[in-house]
């Protein structure tokens, strides 16, 4: 007989991020004990405040206490001592960590923003936490070297699913900082296209802005790549092109471990996905239809319909597990990712698209991953293609376009206190 935990493991984890679950149930205990749900609002402020006081006190504890785990855990793998970390012991999930977080701090700003120990019906939430650890985040880039990247996710990052990047965008102004105080940025998207239209078509309000810039020099307006598949097609910009973007040859920009990936082994791995999203469509009775490209293969919905998550989801672990238990998944990476409404499984993964920005910018000394902020929307550990980003340079972790511009602000002023 099936158990409840074996249950519950097969379809939630995939859609939790267990450092946050745990964060979470360390800050339900204070807010437990010292939340005053039965307490009438008017009749008590001051007990109420002192309450809150209490209560922040408290959370800020824990999250110093979290962060000097996060330190240990920095310092234990750096200095390559036997075991593991005391916080890889408590998570056994987490992953590497490239600059301390600064999550007392962070903490304390967000509750001056979100006014989480004020609060006594809702206890500390995912999205509080999450914007924490982006906070503190921030912190440690800026305190503990210079940003010289930022890579950005397409969709729900920089513009709503499906949608394009307009010239009334709010994050328009706040690309453009970036390329004036001199860092680069590469917009690293699962967007698959060979041809550069397709990508000024999405990104028309920020190229154009870019071209149009007086005050943007040549080299800075040089400042700014489009990854497209993940990891598979690089553009630069060129003023000199009516779409502002030219391709870059492979041979310019690969990995030196890219350069091993043979073209059969990916007809082998694409083969091998497509029978398996073909087969998953066919169980699921989807309303959909499979499109091969050169480096990726995926089902997209037609008539107009939309396939509901589970269904998306369902496909997606389905296509990992098929490809991951092959010979050729574990010689190849690929991303197996849920797109909103679609799903596609692409050669390579962000971190290697990341990557390549890093060597691409760092002519010869590649930019380090410390120095490097990815900014995107699906984190979570399966079907979430900005997950894999995690190997390769500090994230942060958004849920709305809005959310990326209230970060680089939060940037900009980490950076300008």
């Amino acid at each position: 007989m099936t158990t409840r935990y074996r249950v519950e493991y097969a379809l939630k984890t995939h859609r939790r991020d267990q450092l946050i679950e745990w964060i979470k149930g360390l800050l339900a205990v204070p807010f437990v004990l010292h939340s005053q749900p039965t307490v009438n609002y008017q009749e008590s402020g001051d007990a109420l405040k002192v309450v809150a006081a209490d209560t922040q006190q408290r959370y800020a504890e824990i999250m110093r206490d979290v962060g000097g785990l996060i330190t240990d855990h920095i310092r234990h793998y750096a200095g390559n001592h036997p075991g593991k970390s005391k916080l890889k012991l408590l998570v056994p999930s987490v992953g590497t960590f490239f600059t301390e977080l600064h999550l007392e701090e962070a903490f304390k700003y967000q509750d001056s923003r979100r006014f989480i120990s004020r609060r006594r019906f809702v206890a500390p939430s995912f999205n509080d936490i999450r914007l924490i650890l982006n906070s503190a985040q921030l912190l440690g880039l800026v305190r503990s070297s210079e940003v010289e990247l930022v890579t950005f996710d397409g969709d729900v990052t920089l513009y709503d699913d499906g949608a394009c990047l307009t010239p009334e965008n709010p994050v328009i102004p706040q690309i453009l900082r970036l390329l004036h105080q001199d860092r680069k940025v590469g917009i690293v998207t699962a967007a698959g296209y060979s041809e550069a239209p397709k990508y000024y078509e999405r990104l028309y309000g920020l190229l154009d802005a870019v071209y149009d810039s007086s005050t943007l020099s040549p080299a800075q307006k040089e400042g700014i790549i489009v990854m497209g598949g993940e990891s598979n097609f690089l553009f630069r910009f060129d003023p000199s092109s009516d779409c502002r973007l030219v391709y870059v040859p492979r041979s310019q920009w690969l990995l030196e471990e890219m350069r091993a990936w043979n073209d059969n082994d990916i007809k082998e791995l694409l083969d091998l996905a497509e029978s398996a999203l073909r087969t998953c469509a066919a169980n699921l009775n989807l309303p959909a239809g499979v499109l091969r490209k050169d480096r990726a293969v995926g089902v997209y919905p037609v008539n107009g319909v939309r396939i509901s998550r589970e269904q998306l989801e369902e496909t997606v672990l389905a296509v990992q597990n098929a490809v991951e238990r092959s010979a050729v998944g574990s010689r190849l990476p690929f991303c197996a990712f849920n797109g909103g409404n679609d799903v596609f499984v692409d050669i390579g993964d962000k971190s290697w698209g990341v990557r390549c920005c890093q060597q691409y910018f760092g002519k010869g000394q590649p930019i380090a991953p410390s120095k490097t902020l990815h900014i995107g929307d699906q984190f979570l550990s399966a079907g979430a293609n900005d997950f894999k980003a995690r190997l390769a340079s500090t994230t942060a972790w958004i849920a709305s376009p809005s959310e990326t511009v209230d970060l680089l602000d939060e940037l900009e002023a980490a950076v300008n206190p």
